[in-house]
């Protein structure tokens, strides 16, 4: 049996279990700087298509984290590799910021609104009628429908907004079609992390926050799960679900290695 020594590499998701509401979760920073000092290969994955990943590095120093942008792997990047492993220099109508847009170029493919191969539909704060309703006039027509991630709902400080799920969901009921899903809980996106980093599957781990996402797409991509309790999931929620994670934590701290206990020397040495 797989246990938490064997593992070599790291994925890890970033909102809920390295940063809350971008403050650093304790011991975050510490585990970081152990995987660089050792060599460790990780990525901090995220769901979230709107920033590119030097956006999220910038963001995530702000917090006070220091995670370089190669290392960290998003939805919109796991879609345009995806995407350029089915059709080199394709074409796409894409709904979605320049994390999408800039990982679709850098991809080899072109941005269109004449007959696209594709329409990509990613997190945008700025959905439009216009824009939805050429995407299903492309549908119907014959492009391929593509969505980043699934979440219907994204956190904003007034409350939830709609998400790509909710926008993909509207034009699935237009279209009948329904979109193929690159980002989590699809495994999809682990594999190409791992290909990222050149790791396998049997000797690296996955912490995520959520059960339905970070922990059954980590099970279904064959890594070792752990899931911490400074998210989404609490001890209620995991009771839920018909799988369980390899390790249950309270949080990121509990994957640093112990400190060394200093002996003490005995008196008249």
């Amino acid at each position: 049996m797989r246990t938490r020594s064997d593992i070599e590499c790291w994925l890890t998701d970033m909102d809920g279990v390295l940063v809350h509401e971008n403050t650093p979760v304790p011991g975050a920073s510490e585990l970081l700087q152990t995987w660089r000092d050792q060599g460790v290969p990780f990525l901090v994955l995220t769901n979230n298509s709107i920033f590119t990943p030097r956006d999220l590095s910038a963001r995530l120093r702000a917090s006070g984290l220091v995670v370089p942008e190669q290392s960290i792997w998003t939805s919109a990047l796991a879609t345009a590799d995806f995407l350029q492993s089915q059709m080199p220099g394709g074409t796409a109508f894409v709904i979605g910021e320049a994390g999408l847009t800039t990982a679709l170029h850098e991809a080899g493919f072109i941005m269109t609104e004449t007959d696209p191969d594709y329409v990509v539909v990613g997190e945008t704060r700025n959905y439009s009628f216009e824009a939805i309703t050429k995407a299903i006039r492309f549908i119907r027509g014959g492009a391929r429908f593509i969505a980043t991630n699934p979440d219907a709902t994204g956190p904003s400080t007034e409350g939830v907004l709609p998400a790509t799920g909710a926008i993909t969901a509207l034009i699935t009921k237009a279209t009948g079609m329904e979109p193929y899903v690159v980002g989590k809980p699809n495994p999809m996106m682990f594999r190409s992390a791992l290909n990222r980093i050149g790791a396998h599957s049997e000797t690296t781990g996955m912490i995520g926050d959520r059960m339905d996402t970070d922990i059954v797409a980590g099970i279904e991509a064959g890594l070792h799960t752990v899931l911490v309790l400074t998210g989404i999931s609490d001890p209620a929620e995991i009771e839920r679900y018909p799988f369980r994670p390899d390790e249950i934590l309270g949080s990121v701290a509990d994957l640093l290695p112990p400190e060394p206990v200093e002996s003490e020397m005995p008196e008249g040495i």
